[in-house]
């Protein structure tokens, strides 16, 4: 099939969802070669890839994937806070692949929204198509991804966040690392990863390398399930929202999808420079989100807010971004979001230690 399929991408023509779907299912079997995988991938970047085509896709590896149960309604002393429903589960993923290299933005923002109460499924790996991906800052902050996946939902029931480590979750996405890696371009996987978090994430807000994805990628989450989202675009590649220049966004919520555009002034922020909230490797963009943590101001933080801000009113805690981003100021100030990054180190390094030492290690 991937044969057939790649010819048709080629020919720029799109796939069935059954097609995408055969495909897929070879893809992540280990059933092509590396070639074919690349192949393929390339063809579809070039055609561009449908929200049929994405959706199928997604829907495979959801099936794929191992999934974990968050669901139970335990109180937990370290959660009292908590204000969000209990069925509203957070993921803030990007793309990837934006060429900005801004530092992690996208997980800064989940320990700022986890500090405010709401449950955060982080989802991630390492750096594939972007510099510094949040596993490789996650790892320099100190937090063990060598857990099960069952401790995960420990993780995330007891504190009110976890990182879903996508290789942890998705074995299956091994018979492609090679190709992407070879390539070194952003393919339809870029796509995928933030659409297939296994905790089944309720809300999202979602960066896309591209503003016309913005319309799309929200249209897939609808197919998919999604309660409410935000997919966002910063002008100059961003897929953040961004705190220099103007953010398409595609909201998505009770099955309707607005598309507008907010920029920083339109909510009392000042514009700053592409260089202003530029990162660097691991090392340095842990030690960046440690200080916005511990309460550093500046443009780095604003941007921080305003991506912490679309959380809270997807997640229904506030009804525009402007009181969003007071919830976010006060996650940080209260020093609530660095004592969940505190947390979350704390938990996954004793739970690999109780493993190993169950073990006999």
């Amino acid at each position: 099939m991937i044969k057939q399929a790649t010819i048709k991408a080629i020919n720029r023509e799109n796939l069935t969802a059954p097609e995408m779907k055969a495909t897929m299912e070879e893809i992540l079997t280990g059933k092509t070669t590396s070639a074919q995988v690349g192949a393929f991938l390339a063809a579809m970047r070039m055609k561009g890839e449908t929200v049929e085509e994405i959706t199928a896709a997604a829907r495979v590896m959801r099936e794929k994937a191992r999934k974990i149960d968050v669901s139970n309604h335990m109180v937990n002393i370290d959660r009292e806070e908590i204000n969000a429903d209990d069925e509203t589960i957070l993921d803030t993923c990007g793309t990837g692949g934006d060429g900005t290299h801004t530092f992690n933005i996208s997980t800064a923002t989940a320990f700022v929204a986890a500090g405010a109460g709401i449950r955060v499924a982080k989802h991630g790996s390492h750096c594939v198509s972007s510099a510094c991906g949040s596993a490789d800052v996650l790892v320099q902050l100190g937090v063990n991804l060598d857990v099960p996946p069952t401790a995960v939902e420990s993780c995330i029931r007891e504190i009110g966040i976890g990182f879903l480590y996508e290789p942890m979750f998705n074995t299956a996405l091994a018979h492609v690392a090679r190709a992407r890696q070879e390539l070194g371009l952003r393919t339809l996987f870029n796509l995928l990863g933030p659409l297939t978090n296994p905790a089944g994430a309720t809300i999202q807000v979602l960066g896309v390398y591209d503003p016309g994805l913005t319309e799309k990628m929200a249209l897939v989450l609808k197919n998919l399930g999604t309660r409410e989202a935000f997919v966002v675009h910063g002008e100059g590649t961003f897929d953040e929202i961004s705190i220099c220049g103007p953010t398409r966004i595609s909201h998505l919520k009770h099955g309707a999808i607005t598309t507008f555009d907010l920029a920083p002034e339109d909510l009392g922020l000042h514009r700053a420079a592409k260089e202003d909230i530029r990162g660097g490797n691991a090392r340095e963009n842990a030690r960046i989100v440690r200080s916005l943590l511990g309460g550093e101001t500046g443009p780095r933080r604003d941007v921080v807010l305003l991506n912490a801000a679309a959380s809270f009113v997807a997640a229904g805690l506030d009804g525009d971004f402007r009181a969003g981003i007071d919830r976010a100021a006060a996650s940080i100030d209260s020093g609530k979001a660095g004592q969940k990054l505190d947390a979350l180190i704390r938990f996954s390094t004793s739970c690999v230690q109780s493993v190993r030492s169950l073990a006999g290690v």
